[in-house]
């Protein structure tokens, strides 16, 4: 059993930083808690546990202040979904070098992509006809510019599959992954990074959901290391959504792509040593 003294601190950065990034809690716990000698399986059932709360704590708050867009974040939970059961699935019959790996990989990838584009690219032109279709667009009010902002999302048809996809590293992961549906909502589908962030944090609650049902009934979900992270998550989501509201879509950019880049080579060392 980890200590009350240190779980919970560590639980409430870990829902700080998935509020503010949209990724959940998990990329700050799962190495959080393997350091403190929890078995990764383990940690990663407890993880995708707490990005439940930590989408529950902040999904709240951006659907208040409008900005989750709630069309685009139902269309793609369908895929998310049958995806996280998948990937849970599989990690039960995996060995844990790999899973250290392959996290790192997950975020290093994206990291990379998310560089590479280096500028906001949320689309406000023409759309696609089944995009259009599903009436995938929106507006909120952005706080940091005093303005309005008008979007449409595009490529859903591409969005859709690629969002199984990132359920399945969500099972696989207990991480929410998303760092993949923010990508996904970014450089596919064309949002806002503030939109990204806030309709992700939506998003992963369900599909932690679908994935938490799995490592349930394996029998691999501590009560004991549950309870002091759920309430860790949720105080330190509620504290990010503040944050994050008064923030530039640039800020919010580039506090994500210096949490995934540290992340992704820490994990990655990790899983090479064999720690």
């Amino acid at each position: 059993m980890v200590p009350f003294y240190l779980l919970f601190p560590v639980s409430l950065l870990a829902g700080f930083v998935g509020a503010m990034s949209g990724m959940g809690g998990g990329i700050i716990l799962i190495p959080a808690l393997t350091l403190l000698g929890v078995d990764i399986k383990h940690a990663i059932a407890i993880s995708i546990l707490s990005v439940i709360a930590t989408s529950s704590g902040s999904a709240s708050a951006y659907v208040r202040d409008h900005i989750t867009n709630l069309k685009v974040g139902m269309f793609l939970e369908m895929f998310t979904i049958v995806g996280a059961l998948a990937g849970a699935a599989i990690t039960l019959a995996a060995s844990p070098r790999p899973l250290y790996i392959a996290f790192g990989c997950v975020l290093l990838g994206s990291w990379i992509a998310l560089l590479a584009v280096g500028h906001e690219t949320y689309h406000s032109g023409a759309q696609d006809g089944f995009t259009r279709w599903l009436e995938l667009e929106g507006s909120y009010y952005d706080q940091a510019h005093g303005e309005t902002i008008h979007y449409k999302a595009r490529r859903a048809y591409f969005g859709a599959p690629l969002m199984f996809g990132a359920g399945v590293i969500a099972g696989l992961l207990g991480i929410g992954a998303g760092a993949v549906k923010v990508l996904i909502h970014d450089l596919v589908m064309g949002l806002p990074p503030k939109v990204s962030t806030t309709t992700s944090n939506l998003i992963i609650g369900v599909t932690a959901l679908a994935g938490t049902s799995v490592y349930l009934v394996a029998g691999m979900i501590n009560p004991g290391l549950v309870a002091p992270v759920v309430l860790g998550v949720v105080a330190g989501a509620f504290a990010g959504t503040r944050v994050l509201v008064r923030l530039s879509n640039q800020m919010v950019r580039k506090f994500f792509l210096v949490v995934l880049i540290v992340l992704a080579v820490e994990m990655i060392a990790r899983g090479i040593r064999g720690v």
